[in-house]
């Protein structure tokens, strides 16, 4: 019998909304989310019209918010937004997770948003679970004093980069494809490589 593996998309699939958005709004209260949108705006237009690239935009704006915070600050207010707001999760999403949680399949969520606050969204259903369990996204690099320097120490985890990085953390899937079955949810043209690539696609299945 072949082993299944679960890829979940995680913003807008197993979410409601923009993590990122919601994560800065938490992190740095209104007036300084508007007042970063505001001054990134024409950035943000171009990359809509597909006239910047959209990982340097998320760069550009991640390093505004968030450049000289220290790692381990950062990490405190990634697990109190997880805490604070489960209700981005969908309801039937977290229905299909505590199943596949349950069979202690192999579950990996693989998002472009940043692991950092990703990751502790899943702390409490996955501890239940004999499951392997693995958070893919986005890294962000910090400096010897182990403050943020505002850029990614990977690549956006995005389009043909999630493939990547789900055959780097499991090679198996690589080297031995025909003892698996990858069943792949996703919602956007972010997650095209990653449905084709999969047995099983699911889009939008949540809503």
């Amino acid at each position: 019998m072949k082993k299944k593996v679960y890829l979940f998309d995680f913003d807008g699939t197993l979410t409601n909304a923009d993590t990122l958005l919601e994560f800065i709004r938490y992190a740095c209260g209104r007036r300084r989310f508007y007042l970063g949108f505001a001054l990134f705006s024409p950035i943000l237009v171009l990359m809509k019209l597909h006239l910047y690239p959209n990982y340097r935009a998320k760069e550009r704006l991640f390093a505004w918010f968030f450049q000289g915070m220290a790692v381990d600050d950062f990490d405190i207010m990634c697990r109190r937004f997880a805490c604070h707001n489960q209700r981005l999760m969908r309801l039937k999403a977290l229905d299909k997770l505590r199943e596949v949680f349950h069979y202690n399949e192999t579950v990996c969520v693989v998002s472009a948003s940043i692991d950092n606050w990703v990751r502790p969204f899943f702390d409490n259903i996955s501890k239940a679970s004999h499951s392997e369990f693995m958070v893919i996204g986005t890294e962000v690099e910090a400096d010897t004093d182990g403050l943020l320097t505002g850029r990614f120490r990977t690549h956006n985890c995005y389009g043909a980069e999630k493939v990547r990085r789900v055959l780097e953390a499991m090679p198996q899937l690589r080297n031995c494809r025909e003892d698996f079955w990858v069943i792949a949810y996703g919602d956007s043209k972010g997650d095209k490589e990653m449905l084709e690539f999969a047995d099983e696609a699911h889009y939008k299945p949540f809503r």
